[in-house]
């Protein structure tokens, strides 16, 4: 799958695209139809299959303070995207100038650039444009007007309700991963680059990859087992959610600290991807650091006779 920031790059080979628009958050049950329909159409016309897809989430510009914490990284939605073999992925950057492009503007700027559009797919509630007034009703009506053929994919329900991003952000948030993965169509991760942290496990003994979540969704605080990854290597880890309280940070921040089990090298810049087996305990605060090492080694082999089970 080819990655393009400008439409007028993907030069499809028989002039003609179809499309799949949407931000796509999770990529889930739900949008995933969505973009087959797109690489179905262009399977059977012989045209260029294209997912249009944002850098951030709309309300981050719109309104800030109803953004939701994302689901996943950009780059974990751009390999669920390319598992569906959607031949190229448009990135647009989501500004402030591109919340003020009208719907149809925004269409016809596509058809404009990519050259002749043979279908857009989207799903049923999605509403783009500026002021949010671009729906499916309008694309039908441009669709007359620029010669392609609009699909308003139906949504996908799981357990009588409807499978959205906010559900499964709301599965998540709840501590129900299962549920989540459902949703997802594929187990559920967290994955971040591994930042510098303030080495205060390697001074408990029990150094630990430090993620960087900041505006991700995340389970519930509390210390995990869980299977990491690497640059594609698996390892076994032992995982800390929460605010830390034992440390007395005056402006505690949310951490996830990720201890991996038998391995003491350094993986600083490098991304890893969480997938939870079990819940150990809740985030509690201690006494003093000796007390929450003597915890974190029951922790540890708490963790690794959760994975003897498996």
């Amino acid at each position: 799958m080819r990655t393009l920031s400008d439409a007028r790059d993907l030069k499809p080979a028989n002039g003609r695209v179809c499309c799949a628009i949407g931000m796509f958050d999770g990529v889930h049950l739900g949008h995933q139809q969505v973009i087959r329909q797109a690489v179905s159409d262009a399977h059977q016309l012989e045209a260029s299959s294209l997912c249009i897809t944002f850098d951030k989430h709309p309300s981050t510009v719109i309104a800030p303070e109803r953004a939701p914490l994302l689901i996943q990284s950009l780059d974990q939605r751009l390999e669920a995207i390319r598992a569906l073999s959607v031949d190229a992925t448009l990135i647009l950057p989501f500004d402030e100038a591109m919340s003020q492009i009208p719907a149809e503007a925004f269409i016809q700027g596509l058809a404009v650039d990519l050259g002749r559009i043979s279908s857009i797919c989207v799903g049923t509630q999605f509403a783009f444009g500026q002021g949010r007034k671009g729906n499916v009703e309008l694309l039908h009506q441009l669709g007359q007007e620029l010669h392609f053929v609009a699909h308003g994919t139906a949504s996908v329900a799981l357990d009588g309700k409807t499978v959205s991003s906010t559900r499964i952000r709301q599965a998540i948030a709840g501590g129900q991963l299962d549920l989540a993965g459902q949703m997802l169509g594929r187990e559920y991760a967290l994955e971040g680059k591994v930042i510098r942290g303030d080495q205060r496990g390697r001074e408990l003994g029990f150094p630990t990859s430090n993620l960087e979540i900041t505006g991700r969704c995340t389970p519930p605080n509390g210390v995990y087992a869980a299977h990491a990854e690497v640059d594609g290597e698996p390892y076994r880890a032992a995982v800390n959610i929460g605010l830390r309280p034992t440390m007395k940070d005056p402006e505690p921040t949310l951490h996830v600290e990720a201890h991996l089990l038998d391995f003491d090298e350094e993986i600083y810049d490098r991304v890893c991807a969480l997938t939870f087996v079990g819940k150990l305990r809740e985030e509690q605060s201690f006494d003093s650091l000796d007390a929450l090492r003597a915890q974190i080694e029951k922790d540890v082999v708490q963790a690794r006779y959760l994975f003897t089970q498996l």
